[in-house]
């Protein structure tokens, strides 16, 4: 008799499963979660930068974030001398921020069901451009209205070192690889986590070249 055939490989969503991991009561690293949306999601950055460039914001110090920053949605992140804040409209140009995309409200919505949150209806998008050598310290979400709606944080191009620490700033942090399309989405226990990027290494992406592009997602007010 010929021998039963080979089962059948492991789909994609069986492939990315194996990759999640619960990094804490109430936060899952998704593996590889957006990597199927990147193209669509790469354009769609492109559209919001032509409207919205990136820039460096300043500290409520003075001092320039090295991380190049700019935003989508009914409000925006924003830091200057006056403090860290939402505001709707760019200070850059007096416009409101371009229009949340609706394929970044879907996987935003989609990421923090498989993670536990059903229901998360994003408002705001922080867009962040790492390139080599830049960092992101450690630091809490905080400037939310509500602290019961999840964070999710999508990686695009090159890999980086997640900081995962805990309730306050002096806990030990972990260094967590995040690759291309990988999904960290935290809330209820994790929600107040200090966390931050690890310094960028140089490399090249196909995708995205020498840089490291990051959609934070988050319902603001």
């Amino acid at each position: 008799m010929p021998p039963d055939p080979a089962p059948p490989g492991p789909s994609f969503d069986l492939f990315t499963a194996l990759r999640d991991q619960v990094l804490a009561p109430g936060a899952m690293l998704l593996g590889g979660f957006a990597r199927d949306d990147a193209l669509t999601l790469l354009a769609a950055i492109d559209d919001i930068v032509a409207l919205a460039p990136f820039r460096r914001m300043t500290t409520p110090g003075g001092r320039a974030m090295s991380v190049a920053m700019t935003n989508c949605g009914q409000a925006g992140w924003v830091s200057d001398r006056a403090g860290y804040r939402y505001v709707p409209a760019d200070p850059a140009t007096g416009r409101p921020w371009p229009a949340l995309p609706p394929s970044f409200a879907a996987l935003a919505a989609r990421a923090a069901a498989r993670a536990g949150f059903a229901g998360f209806r994003p408002d705001a998008c922080l867009v962040n451009r790492y390139d080599p050598g830049t960092r992101l310290t450690l630091h809490q979400d905080r400037n939310e209205r509500d602290f019961s709606r999840p964070i999710v944080s999508v990686s695009l191009g090159l890999p980086a070192l997640f900081l995962w620490g805990g309730p306050a700033r002096t806990d030990r942090v972990r260094r967590v690889p995040l690759e291309h399309g990988d999904v960290v989405v935290w809330g209820g226990p994790a929600r107040l986590t200090y966390h931050g990027i690890h310094t960028l290494a140089d490399g090249t992406h196909p995708l995205t070249g020498r840089v490291r592009l990051n959609l934070t997602f988050r319902q603001a007010r």
